[in-house]
């Protein structure tokens, strides 16, 4: 994994020589080469790893996720700070399984990094409410929880929002103790 501003200069080199191609007059190659250096700056703003890491964590393949992720050894140098919240929020998902503790520091730091899409930010903010609720924080699991829901516009969170909603209400609620007052079988008559 090389450092991300290797790809604005390689983007940079390619789209001199296309200009080099339209002064000799060769205006299809310097159009296939304006072409090839836009692959470059969008592997800029989107890392091909992450990329990757997406489209298995879609398949469900969690293992195969945190092998395109354990291929980014340096985050700070090799991505965007968008692409480095993103690199948290995918850690954070997969070790929610595992360890909790780890993952609300990962979901954490990929909020304060930044996420570009609300249904991302959602996604982490209600995990970070599933965590929180878990450690008894309620205060702090509520708070998440509104602005998971206010930041899901689309719905595609409002089953998981409604269940931990639920689940937090019967927590809430006191437990009831049967037989405290007891009436005889026969009842009064």
């Amino acid at each position: 994994m090389f450092n991300k501003n290797i790809k604005l200069v390689i983007a940079g080199l390619i789209i001199a020589y296309a200009v080099y191609q339209f002064i000799e007059g060769n205006i299809g190659n310097g159009i296939m080469l304006i072409l090839l250096s836009s692959i470059f700056i969008f592997l800029y703003f989107k890392n091909e790893f992450i990329l990757l890491a997406f489209l298995k964590l879609r398949k469900q393949d969690f293992d195969g996720a945190k092998q395109w992720l354990n291929k980014i050894k340096n985050p700070e140098s090799a991505l965007v700070t968008k692409q480095q919240g993103y690199y948290n929020y995918l850690h954070g998902i997969m070790v929610s399984q595992s360890n909790m503790n780890e993952s609300e520091k990962y979901l954490k730091k990929a909020i304060a990094l930044g996420l570009s899409m609300d249904h991302d930010l959602a996604m982490a903010k209600l995990s970070l409410a599933g965590i929180a609720f878990s450690k008894r924080r309620k205060q702090e699991a509520t708070k998440l929880l509104s602005e998971a829901q206010k930041l899901d516009k689309q719905g595609m969170l409002t089953d998981q929002i409604k269940m931990m909603k639920e689940n937090m209400k019967r927590a809430q609620m006191p437990n009831q103790h049967f037989g405290g007052h007891r009436q005889p079988r026969g009842g009064r008559r």
